[in-house]
């Protein structure tokens, strides 16, 4: 356990966190080295008293050094400016209405940087300060959450300037030589623009689709939904495409439970789904809607659900990619697209509180199934 004994003056054993009162540790069972952060804590005399595993793990620091230390000795961090954050702050000798600092980027020595925050635990209000009690943590999830965040920022620019690049040409070129078309080539280059017009606004919906569903604000209006006829309009405008008829089975199960889900978000997840299978799949693609059972969210009992299977009969999904077909970024072997449809998709079904897997067809390719959840809404019931 990294709370120990220093012979150091000033510092002493502690197993419960140093605001609490006598015996409460003792009934909470709480012992830092069992917390995922690391905890830091000084004693009335600016000695390390507690210096948990985490402490250890993030600033490399063995607690039989720390311990016994002064604090600004054993976790000596500076701001990304290079000044010394201990005596910019002062917690001992600064203002006696001050409680603590909020969390920031600080710098451990060779450059490290650690996400930091501190409590200034005081016995009476405005009385010295008892105990300095800092939290440290790891910046790689936030580095993380920036890289995913910068490539998105990447992939959608980088999908748009295709389109908006054809549409400025095209455009300036009428523009500038109107009367050397005829109408056949103007109506040609129109009809481009129009697409690319087309592509710039549903890649704007999949960044603004991202958006709500990362910040959990993605708002699903339920009415009566006909799935059955759902997926037959997909499958006929693929057909009005150029895909022959015969490529597409629809087989449906009834009676179907009635299903109230947002039809614009279904028909998203519907369009995405099949139109993975038409063009990373190969033969015919089967769609299978049937009755099915889903837990209640609340008590985990089963409750009435549809679900959809769209299979194909192509190469199918990598086993060692399974685990990442519903992440950002994510492609197939054809390369193609921005990657977040599948993202999306996971994101509508759950938010009608849905599931949606992949797995392998019996014909060998990919199959995906999701299943919703279904009755009327609560104020309707």
């Amino acid at each position: 356990m990294s709370v120990g004994t220093s012979s150091a003056p000033g510092a002493r054993r502690t197993a419960r966190p140093p605001a609490s009162r006598p015996g409460e540790h003792a009934e909470l069972g709480i012992d830092p080295d069992q917390l995922p952060d690391g905890l830091v804590v000084a004693d009335e005399h600016g000695r390390v008293i507690c210096f948990n595993t985490a402490a250890v793990r993030i600033t490399a620091v063995p607690a039989e050094r720390a311990l016994g230390q002064r604090l600004e000795a054993a976790l000596p961090l500076e701001d990304l400016e290079g000044r010394r954050w201990w005596q910019l702050t002062d917690p001992y000798g600064g203002l006696a209405i001050r409680v603590g600092q909020p969390e920031r980027n600080l710098l451990l020595p060779g450059g490290r940087e650690v996400l930091v925050s501190a409590r200034y635990v005081r016995t009476r209000p405005t009385g010295p300060v008892h105990r300095v009690v800092v939290t440290l943590r790891d910046t790689e999830a936030r580095r993380r959450t920036e890289r995913s965040h910068a490539e998105l920022i990447a992939t959608v620019a980088h999908e748009l300037r295709s389109p908006l690049t054809s549409v400025k040409g095209f455009t300036a070129t009428l523009l500038a030589k109107w009367e050397r078309f005829t109408d056949d080539q103007k109506r040609l280059m129109l009809e481009t623009v129009d697409a690319d017009a087309d592509r710039v606004t549903r890649l704007i919906a999949e960044l603004l689709d991202i958006s709500r569903i990362d910040s959990g604000r993605l708002e699903v209006r339920r009415q009566p939904v006909d799935i059955g006829a759902a997926v037959g309009r997909h499958i006929q405008a693929h057909v009005a495409a150029g895909q022959p008829a015969d490529r597409f089975l629809l087989r449906v199960q009834h009676p179907l439970p009635d299903l109230w889900a947002d039809p614009d978000k279904i028909d998203q997840v519907l369009g995405n789904l099949l139109e993975n299978a038409v063009r990373h799949g190969e033969g015919n693609v089967t769609i299978d809607i049937t009755p099915s059972v889903s837990p209640r969210e609340r008590d985990g009992a089963e409750h009435a659900a549809t679900s959809v299977t769209v299979s194909d009969e192509g190469p199918g999904i990598p086993e060692e990619s399974m685990n990442r077909v519903f992440t950002r970024f994510w492609r197939g072997s054809k390369r193609g697209g921005t990657g977040l449809g599948l993202y999306i998709v996971k994101g509508i079904v759950e938010a009608h509180g849905g599931t949606i897997t992949v797995g392998r067809a019996p014909e060998g390719g990919a199959q995906f199934r999701f299943t919703l959840p279904v009755g009327a809404p609560a104020y309707l019931a």
